[in-house]
Order: C-alpha cells, then structure tokens, then sequence
C-alpha cells in the first residue's frame, strides 16, 4: 500500500530562541522536539513565536516567520518599508535590522561559509572580517539608500497594478513605492498605472546618463499598452515564444557609466544593480591584480567588458585581454564597448568549451566574474593550469566562492586577500572579490 502522505506543519507556531544567522536571510532555531526551523524576519538572540511557512513532519528542516517578537534583539528596529514583514514583500530581508548589525550578519555568513566550504579562516582568507558599504549607503538606522537601478516588478493579474512577490512565492505584494529603487526608477511612476495583460515590467535607470528603459513581458496573447511614463524612456518588449528581447521604440540599450568609461548596455544585459558597485569592483580587482604594461589577461564569464576594459586600459599597447561570454547580446556590446582597444578578443561561448579551443596555455592574469552557481572543479583546473600569477574571482555568492576557493587550494593557489561589500542593502546579498597567487610565490 502506498505511504500515507506526510502530515502538513504549515501555520503551526512555535516559541523558540533564535540562534546563528543563516545564508539566505534567515536565521536558525530548533523546537523544542529538536526539529530544525530556517526563520526569517528575526535576529540572533531573539525569542519569537515562528509559524511555519513551508514543511512537513518528518522533513529535515521547515521555513518559518517571526509573527511575534518576545524578547528582541538590540540591534531590532521598526522597519522602514511598510511592505516589509512576514507574508509580505519578499525583496528585502533585513529591514529590521540596523544598518550595522547588517553587515555583521552578512560577514557572520562569508565567514561560516569559509570555514565549512573552504576550510578557511577570515585570517586565512586575508580578510578582517569586515563588510563594506558602498560610497553614500552609510546612513543611520531607520533610513534606506535609494540603491537598485533595475527593478523588475510582477503584475498582479486580477487588478494590473505592478508590485513585488512575497518570499518564495508567485504571489504579488501591491505597492506605492520600492524604498530601495534609485531615484531614476521611482520617477518612471510604475507603481502608478495600469499593467493589465504584462507579466513582468523591468524598469532600468542608468548609472552616469540620463538613459531609462522599460522592460515588457507581457501574458500569453496579451496587447502592449501604450507607455506612457513620467520621464522619457525606451521600451523593450520579451518575446513570449523564444525569449528573445526587442524594441518597440527608443534605443534598444542604455549607458553605464564606469572606470571613466562608457559601457553599451542591450536588451536588459547584466550590469551591477547598485550604481557605485561597478566602480567598487573595478577599483578592488585592480588594486588585487596589480596589471603591468604588457602582460595577458582572461576576462572570464565577461558581459559586456567591464573588467576587459579596465584591464587593456591599463595593460597598455602591448598587453593583450581575451574575454569569454556566453550571452550574445553581451559579446555584441562587449565588442562595442572595446572597440578601441585592437588587442582586446571577445570570444562566444560558455567558459568551460570556449577556453579548451583557444589553445592558450599561459597567462599572467585571470578575472573571472561567474554566475551565481560558481565556476565549477573542472574550469577552476583549467585556470590554475595557466601560471597566473594573480587571479581575481568576483562572486555574488558566498558559499560559490568558497567552494571555487577549496578548489584553487587543491590546485596550488591561495587567497591573498579577501574584500567583502555590502552592494545589496537590506537583502542578505554580498559582494566578494578574492585575490589569489600561487602558493610557491606567496610564501
């Protein structure tokens, strides 16, 4: 006979300590019969009374919310955002928690991760444990840095009206006004209007020009209304059978500005969220790697050649960058963008095949900006094969760093230096750049 189905926990309430801050916004506590609870919405050293969002007896963890604070922490303040709190919006997961006490819980993780993933210390690491904001986000409790320059806002269907999903939902929180949008996007007006028949509406504001662009994806069979917005802007449309991304009128790109350069951007494209990020990154991976005149370089998983500029840049006529990227829209601009530097390649391609056929064998300096999965045993092999003598890995995730970082270890490389940045405020997403060497010449 087939197994009774397991019994649902969700909306079961428990009174529980919180314990240690968790990766994914959320902290850990355990019932008193010892089941493991992931809580959002609470802080270390708290007791809450959790309910249960998601789980079943007998599962190896559930998700919970703090419904109601007991005993709060210090480092506990009202939310800013009246859309905040459990079963709301799902976009930020610390707005209770005062600025500072954000970055030590984001530096509590990068450590954890360390240590469980890579078998590293922060000292180890070349890391003082610290979590840097960016240039401007330093602001007291209570208030919140107008930081994301690309919102993309769900549409509710019932009513059209464009809003954020709740956490680990397709559910859409309605709302007036994303505290944590850059200016440039909160002028657009999206909250204001009507949406009806779009699934998404992506709102890019660009950093260092005036360029601002919408992004449709409009329901199966739906009509694209007439935009009409509070600023000029360009609009874009996601083609419902291949994905593909077209005009419908404007420049089918917007300008970032960054190293003092400027940077085509197509077709909603990667670019960093917090307009002083590009900078940051650039500044930190150039200060890592130390690039002379006339060594190679790799720009790896390149977009659309923010680190493959500032390298050639500062390589000179005799250096040369080979970058690699996966998204042709991106190569398209990368080659646009480095057009004025004739020893710059831009090849097409995933990491892992491209690289095996350029027939490369050495290089001086490595960059490499990965997805949020990591690079992976195989391509981390591959790079270490290559005698960089520095090699500087950007990542948006702790627990891919780390395990890419045990990787390098295996391979002869170590961390010189970590730099943690808290480029996502009031989310529990960091910022790392680690600068390694080989173990031979480091030591």
């Amino acid at each position: 006979m087939p197994a009774e189905p397991k019994k649902s926990l969700v909306g079961e309430e428990y009174e529980v300590e919180i314990g240690p801050v968790a990766h994914g916004g959320h902290c850990i506590a355990r019932t008193s019969e010892g089941q493991v609870l992931f809580v959002r919405h609470t802080l270390p050293g708290e007791r809450v009374v959790a309910r249960v969002t998601e789980g079943e007896e007998g599962a190896r963890f559930l998700r919970a919310d703090a419904v109601r604070i007991l005993e709060p922490s210090k480092d506990r303040i009202e939310a800013p955002c009246p859309y905040a709190g459990p079963g709301r919006c799902g976009g930020c997961d610390w707005q209770h928690a005062k600025p500072g006490a954000q970055r030590r819980l984001k530096g509590e993780v990068v450590a954890e991760q360390l240590k469980r993933l890579a078998g590293l210390t922060p000292e180890e690491a070349g890391w003082d444990g610290t979590v840097m904001p960016a240039e401007g986000d330093k602001l007291p409790a209570g208030q919140v840095p107008q930081w994301r320059t690309r919102v993309q806002y769900a549409v509710d269907p019932a009513t059209g009206k464009a809003g954020l999903r709740h956490h680990r939902s397709h559910e859409v929180e309605p709302i007036e006004h994303c505290m944590i949008a850059a200016q440039g996007v909160s002028e657009l007006g999206i909250e204001r209007r009507d949406w009806t028949g779009m699934e998404t509406v992506e709102a890019i504001a660009a950093t260092g020009s005036q360029d601002r662009q919408v992004i449709l994806t409009p329901r199966p069979g739906a009509r694209l209304p007439l935009v009409e917005l509070d600023k000029p802007v360009s609009v874009l449309r996601v083609d419902e059978k291949s994905g593909g991304v077209h005009r419908v009128h404007g420049r089918p790109f917007v300008r970032e500005r960054a190293d003092g350069r400027t940077h085509r951007v197509g077709g909603g494209g990667f670019w960093q969220v917090h307009p002083k990020a590009a900078d940051t990154l650039v500044t930190a991976v150039m200060q890592g790697l130390l690039p002379r005149k006339g060594e190679t370089a790799l720009d790896l998983y390149c977009g659309v050649g923010l680190f493959a500029g500032a390298l050639a840049d500062r390589l000179g006529d005799k250096g040369a960058v080979l970058g690699i990227e996966s998204g042709k829209r991106a190569v398209e601009d990368a080659r646009h963008n480095l057009a004025d530097f004739p020893r710059v390649r831009i090849e097409q391609g995933k990491v892992e095949s491209v690289l095996p056929r350029t027939g490369i064998t050495e290089a001086d300096l490595i960059v490499l900006d990965p997805p949020r999965s990591g690079a992976g045993r195989d391509t981390v092999s591959h790079l270490s094969s290559l005698g960089a003598r520095r090699i500087a890995y950007v990542a948006c995730d702790p627990a891919a760093l780390a395990r890419d970082l045990a990787y390098f270890r295996e391979h002869g490389y170590r961390v010189r230096t970590l730099r943690v940045f808290d480029l996502f405020p009031m989310t529990h997403h960091v910022e790392c750049v680690a600068i390694m060497e080989p173990v031979e010449k480091g030591r």
